[in-house]
């Protein structure tokens, strides 16, 4: 019988590059093969803030106008590789609700941008769109979720992960595509303005919860990328956090051990969970560069980590670099060479094409860095789909999610005499402080506008039985010396049978803030104590809240300190309570209210040691084993330490076992209450090659026991980070002060 089936041939008038079917190497090759050199850098550039693409005109029928700037710069290029914060809605961008886009139109107005693009494009190449999302999308009418720093006191990656998810979905909903997220900066300095955007002071707690943002904003790795997710780009590599005198952008003093055992981990963890790009950051190491540094970006990365993502310059990055090469010509193309592949708001890549004339560097070390950004925009599907068809997310589902994490970030650091959870006999609560009644200051640094929230007094108001008495005064300011409302504070807590002092620091940025280039703020304005480009000398909050602490804590009424900060702030031990919910997002002040009457259980723990004084620093837990000697006039040791957390019940950890790859350990809830204890598995090396640390954390598992309940948690003990090492002393605790008071095991591993 004669087989008459037709051969199925792919239709050869259409480009490669043009065929969903075709393999995205294929893709890119193909469309590489057809650009001129001047369209090749057009797409290593991301030169233009997005805000100065638009102008809302309610007159026109998208609700907004393109600008000549746009169109200047996409026929600069013959098109525009990538767009940075089309989105972005703050007080350097100028952009609120009165003319930027919301939740409803962000979409048509990406469109619009995107068609522009298209059309200029002679290949029809589309745009990145790359958006801010450190704590949520930084636009109007999105989520905001608490900073990293309370992400990390949660210790719960699962549920970060969850809340990740959301903020992808919201951003791809609006037409955004590339989301850059702090996620590798360690906090080895609270005096840096920054601290709020780290998960804590330790590698691997940062390496866990880096994992999860990246499962939950690119879900499950593969080619291509689902329609509600995000390609992360993680920032910043590396060291950043490590600057001399927790000063912004500051030198660093890094050897490579301390590079790869504190500053690395976390970026490797991403590397692994398929992160598709990084940043690299503004610090230097070893004293150069890190946009410019081949051994870092291309040797270490690449070539020893097998990654095959995106690396993106931070803002006007590689421009700095022109102070060690003498001009921003070969500054582009030290950048380019040492790894970086696309840049931000920086001349020096714009000169690509003179730096090739010039010989500084070839087309094929291009095409290399022009290939990764195609690669990106074809795993989007951006060739076929440029414009976004989603439904925006559930807003109630976002403040849930929201305020999830906030509760799950209050952290019980003393409560003696068991002034909370509030009495049901405390009739009338004095609500007293500066952050008492605003939700302004709750949200942290890089934070769109917002409209709606709730402070601690209204979650009170609203959560207290009925009929309990709720009075209120500010006492003082967050900053500056007036002490005239300290009176009406102290008369308001002396006629109460509790005092709620709601202390801490702000990021808020105004209108008044002067701005640096990249954003930065270059002074503190207002009642700003934090965020990038505020650093501090001094860790004690102001004269104004310590005697405002003092006069409310020597009514003798019983009195618990809430903190909202971006950094560990030194308090006195003055009252009977203290916790801290760090910046806790617009919702946080409910969930605050929710664990302050014992509606919920605080279940954070310490990401970060809190010292006794500035003069202490540094003070993480995990600094070499040496004869760590103390001070003649004050303490060595933390007032709080890393991994510290109380509950409103208890815990007992039976002795732990090393079973094969497992640790074991049986925790019973002692208590009267449900809680949630924080199982920290830590590892003191015991004979290396080199000087060990004190302690580090090797595991964690959170464990939800309801009263009188036991469990056996078994916790995976992997080897693979020991190697070179012959035994290790395992410890058990629910704090790194605890570790090491605990009888240890130890484990004998190969040499």
């Amino acid at each position: 019988m004669t087989d008459t089936t037709v051969p199925v041939c792919r239709d050869t008038t259409v480009p490669v590059y043009r065929d969903p079917n075709a393999p995205v190497d294929s893709r890119v090759c193909d469309l590489l093969a057809r650009m001129t050199l001047r369209e090749k850098v057009g797409q290593l550039n991301q030169r233009m803030y997005g805000w100065n693409a638009y102008r809302r005109t309610p007159d026109s029928p998208d609700g907004f106008e393109l600008t000549d700037a746009l169109r200047a710069e996409t026929d600069r290029f013959a098109g525009l590789g990538a767009l940075y914060g089309l989105f972005r809605a703050d007080a350097w961008s100028g952009v609120d609700h009165t003319n930027g886009p919301g939740a409803q139109d962000s979409a048509a107005l990406a469109e619009l941008v995107q068609r522009h693009v298209i059309a200029s494009s002679r290949l029809g190449i589309p745009a990145l769109f790359v958006e801010e999302v450190p704590h949520g999308h930084m636009a109007l009418d999105g989520t905001v979720l608490p900073v990293n720093l309370a992400v990390g006191a949660t210790w719960d990656p699962d549920l970060y992960e969850r809340a990740a998810a959301h903020a992808a979905a919201e951003l791809r909903a609006r037409g955004g595509h590339v989301a850059l997220v702090s996620a590798l900066d360690i906090a080895r300095d609270p005096r840096w303005g920054r601290t709020e955007e780290c998960f804590g002071e330790d590698p691997h707690l940062a390496a866990r919860l880096t994992e999860a943002l990246v499962r939950g904003m690119q879900g499950e790795p593969g080619d291509g990328f689902a329609s509600d997710k995000a390609p992360v780009v993680l920032k910043h590599f590396a060291g950043q956090g490590a600057t001399v005198g927790g000063r912004n952008s500051a030198e660093s003093e890094l050897g490579l051990r301390e590079l790869h055992e504190i500053h690395l981990p976390a970026a490797r963890a991403g590397v692994r969970a398929g992160a598709a790009a990084l940043m690299s950051a503004y610090n230097e190491v070893d004293g150069l560069p890190c946009s410019g540094n081949h051994a870092l970006l291309t040797e270490l990365l690449r070539a020893d980590w097998g990654f095959e993502g995106l690396v993106m310059a931070d803002g006007l990055a590689v421009d700095r670099l022109a102070r060690i090469t003498g001009d921003k010509v070969s500054a582009g193309a030290l950048a380019l060479n040492a790894g970086v592949d696309l840049s931000l708001w920086d001349e020096g890549f714009t000169h690509l094409e003179e730096a090739v004339g010039r010989g500084l560097v070839t087309e094929e070390a291009i095409d290399t860095a022009v290939a990764r950004v195609l690669s990106l925009k074809f795993r989007l599907g951006l060739f076929e789909r440029p414009y976004s068809t989603g439904e925006f997310p559930s807003a109630q589902q976002g403040r849930e999610l929201s305020t999830t994490l906030a509760r799950a970030a209050v952290t019980l650091l003393h409560n003696d005499g068991d002034v909370l959870p509030i009495p049901a006999t405390a009739s009338r609560i004095a609500v007293i402080g500066p952050q008492s009644a605003t939700t302004a200051h709750q949200l942290g640094d890089y934070t769109a506008p917002r409209t709606s929230g709730v402070s601690v007094l209204e979650g009170l108001r609203r959560l207290a039985p009925p009929g309990t008495d709720i009075r209120h005064t500010l006492g003082c300011a967050l900053t500056g010396d007036d002490l005239s409302g300290i009176p009406e504070a102290v008369a308001a807590a002396a006629a109460s049978d509790l005092a709620v002092l709601v202390l801490g620091g702000s990021s808020a940025r105004t209108p008044d803030t002067d701005f640096d280039a990249n954003g930065a703020a270059r002074n503190a304005v207002s009642e700003m104590t934090c965020g990038e480009g505020v650093d501090l000398a001094g860790l004690s909050l102001g004269r104004a809240q310590l005697a405002l602490l003092d006069a409310v804590t020597a009514t003798g009424t019983p009195t618990a300190v809430v903190l909202i900060q971006g950094r560990p702030h030194v308090v006195p031990e003055h009252a009977g309570a203290l916790l801290t919910a760090w910046y806790p997002g617009p919702w946080g002040g409910e969930a605050i209210a929710e664990v302050l009457l014992g509606h919920a259980e605080p279940t954070g723990r310490l990401p970060v040691s809190v010292p006794r004084s500035v003069a202490q620093l540094p003070v993480y837990y995990n600094h070499k084993d040496t004869e760590y000697g103390g001070y003649v006039d004050a303490e060595a040791e933390p007032r709080y330490s890393f991994g510290h957390g109380l509950s409103y019940t208890g815990f007992e950890y039976a002795p732990p076992r090393v079973a094969g790859n497992v640790v074991e350990v049986d925790v019973t809830n002692t208590g009267v209450r449900h809680g949630r204890s924080v199982v920290q598995v830590y590892i003191r090396r015991l004979i290396t090659p080199v000087w060990p640390r004190t302690l580090e954390l090797h595991a964690f598992q959170g464990v939800e026991l309801a009263p009188g309940e036991h469990r056996r948690v078994e916790i995976p003990f992997g080897t693979d980070q020991l190697e070179q090492v012959g035994a290790v002393e395992v410890r058990v605790a629910q704090s790194a002060r605890g570790a090491l008071a605990v009888e240890p095991i130890v484990v004998r591993l190969r040499a």
